[in-house]
């Protein structure tokens, strides 16, 4: 079995670092994606009276929920039994205290600073397809500054999981590692969405080789980040400079490079996926679940698989309670 061994038994907390978002969920055409201004698969950032018009000429009432990618992450933890701290930016206002309940009622501790900005919102419009396709408003979530961010924000941290959409703020990005690096936590970071990689690629390898120890990527996201279409050499490539990469392969599984070994992760389940929302975000959860509980690297990508197959079960980036509760069971029997 392979482990990954780096970590310190003393701290057992995953804090993950993000844009506090309400999500937005419609189901629509591609047709009314291009129109909305959407990249198909991909994410666009607009002002809030876009994503207002856009909502205003949905063919369906759309559903709303807190998100946001670093978010859905450490929901997913904390509904797996593990501990979990969501370190963001959100309004004063109504929308801003949903956020924050949400959070604790899921097993997260918020570490919300806050604004009198409007709490940010993403619209996910969803294909036939289940592809899903994001229109981004930032709101109080982009005023987030780096002296905010403090070593205390990781105390207790033995992984730090930051989500790719931050490398649009390089000094905030820059602010998290280097806070995360000197709170002692190893640094997790999930490049998010193939064309934000695009816009950052230089940077993004700059940062990459100097603070990142897990890096996380799907096809696309790592096509844009290497250059490299074939899976294994696309690995290759992600594992330069740091401890372990992980590429994400769809319904065909993932791969897990750690050292010199590739681990093969199969898929889960099977039937056609209803909504692809937050499918990596809670495969991370699972994966980093695992790191954290000091499971082989095979055990953490089979949760990985596990948790993102459910989440495309269902609209949005939620896990139901029930599945959630047969999730554990299940964990329960598997891990002993």
């Amino acid at each position: 079995m392979v482990f990954y061994p780096k970590l310190d038994p003393r701290r057992n907390m995953v804090v993950g670092v993000g844009s506090a978002l309400i999500d937005i969920l419609a189901h629509e055409s591609d047709d009314f994606v291009a129109a909305a201004g959407g990249v198909k698969g991909g994410m666009v950032y607009v002002e809030k009276n876009v994503i207002d018009h856009t909502v205003g000429r949905a063919t369906l009432t759309p559903a709303v929920v807190p998100g946001g990618s670093a978010c859905n992450t450490m929901v997913g933890i904390g509904r797996l039994g593990g501990r979990a701290r969501f370190v963001g930016k959100c309004g004063n206002g109504p929308m801003g205290q949903l956020f924050r309940t949400d959070l604790k009622k899921q097993n997260v501790e918020p570490l919300l600073f806050e604004s009198d900005s409007p709490t940010g919102r993403v619209l996910s419009l969803i294909t036939p397809d289940a592809q899903r396709s994001m229109l981004t408003f930032l709101g109080a979530s982009a005023e987030a500054r780096p002296e905010e961010i403090t070593s205390a924000c990781f105390d207790q941290a033995a992984i730090v999981h930051i989500e790719g959409y931050l490398l649009f703020n390089q000094a905030l990005m820059l602010g998290v590692l280097k806070a995360a690096r000197q709170a002692g936590a190893r640094i997790c970071l999930d490049l998010a969405s193939f064309n934000v990689v695009e816009q950052a690629r230089v940077f993004l390898h700059d940062l990459v080789a100097e603070y990142v120890d897990i890096l996380i990527a799907n096809e696309d996201e790592a096509l844009a980040y290497t250059g490299e279409k074939d899976e294994h050499k696309a690995l290759a490539a992600l594992r330069q400079g740091v401890d372990l990469a992980v590429l994400k392969l769809g319904p065909r599984g993932s791969l897990v490079g750690c050292d010199a070994t590739v681990v093969p992760v199969a898929p889960f389940g099977e039937g056609q996926a209803l909504d692809t929302t937050g499918a990596g975000d809670l495969w991370a959860s699972g994966f980093l679940y695992g790191l954290v509980g000091n499971r082989p690297l095979a055990q953490c990508g089979a949760l990985g698989s596990r948790c993102g197959y459910e989440v495309c079960q269902v609209m949005g980036a939620h896990i139901p309670d029930d599945r959630w509760q047969v999730i554990r069971n299940d964990m329960e029997v598997q891990w002993p």
